[in-house]
């Protein structure tokens, strides 16, 4: 997938609520369907405008999929990419006690994907399981493994986005997974940042193994904000990564994020938590 090395994510411009830090002074006051499809077409135009090629959706971000796919008529030099696995679930509301559910079942599968096509048709170019971990029933669901094998065989490219602590093994489990003798997840996304480097060793291996690597979470949904281009510079000075993904929620914040391409050492970096800890206080930041 030729695409600029620093994508768009949507996670925080689909939905009124996420978890990253500083939602509030981001995002405008009004949150209504209407003022984040505004926002969002406004991002998108300036990530195109400045050469990032890569945007990646989820289901479960909320209305990200309808928002990208209105805008995407014009733009036909683009990469799409989604991911199944959550649904939303909040209702457009802020302060939902339950944002988003997650099912890793063929059902879940079938459906999402039947929504996702008839928002992109053959635009969907990447279709990711979402929050993969090494206990989910993706990993060991032949049936599952056979439709996604349909789904590559329409030339959409399948994959993967991990989360958790054990993110590194679920990385290396869907490594192993073949159809009819061939691999069947060609892309790997993964939490990777300063902070949460574990996942390093098996996205090297994926990408030794001739594989896609795609890093989210670079700014640790804004626990390093205030150093978001030396942080990003830091992920794609990685030699195994191939695309690492703005999470910007304005204008502002991408211009900044890819001042990331500009710098070639990136100092000293915050020391790395034990995995545990880092997800356990991710887990705890508030949806806003």
């Amino acid at each position: 997938m030729p695409v600029h090395r620093i994508g768009l994510g949507l996670a925080a411009l689909g939905r009124p609520a996420y978890i990253n830090l500083g939602r509030d002074r981001d995002l405008p006051a009004e949150r209504s369907v209407e003022a984040m499809r505004r926002r969002t077409h406004e991002v998108l135009d300036a990530a195109y405008a400045a050469g990032v090629r890569y945007f990646d959706a989820a289901r479960s971000y909320g209305r990200a999929e309808e928002f990208l796919a209105s805008w995407l008529p014009g733009h036909r030099d683009v990469v799409v990419g989604s991911k199944w696995g959550y649904t939303y679930v909040a209702g457009w509301r802020v302060d939902a006690k339950v944002h988003e559910t997650k099912d890793h079942s063929v059902g879940t599968f079938d459906r999402q994907v039947a929504e996702s096509l008839e928002l992109f048709g053959d635009r969907l170019d990447l279709y990711q399981i979402h929050s993969l971990v090494p206990d989910s029933t993706a990993l060991t669901d032949p049936v599952l493994h056979r439709h996604l094998a349909d789904l590559k065989s329409r030339g959409v490219t399948v994959g993967v986005s991990t989360s958790g602590p054990r993110q590194g093994d679920a990385i290396r489990a869907a490594l192993a997974i073949e159809v009819d003798g061939v691999p069947l997840f060609e892309s790997f996304q993964a939490t990777w940042n300063p902070l949460e480097p574990s996942a390093g060793p098996a996205l090297a291996a994926a990408h030794d193994a001739g594989r896609h690597v795609i890093i989210k979470e670079a700014v640790a949904n804004g626990r390093l904000a205030d150093r978001d281009a030396e942080v990003l510079a830091h992920a794609l000075a990685q030699p195994w990564v191939d695309v690492v993904l703005s999470g910007a929620a304005t204008t502002a914040q991408l211009a900044s994020n890819l001042r990331a391409l500009e710098i070639s050492d990136p100092g000293p970096l915050p020391a790395a938590e034990a995995p545990p800890d880092y997800w356990q206080q991710r887990a705890a930041l508030p949806w806003s």
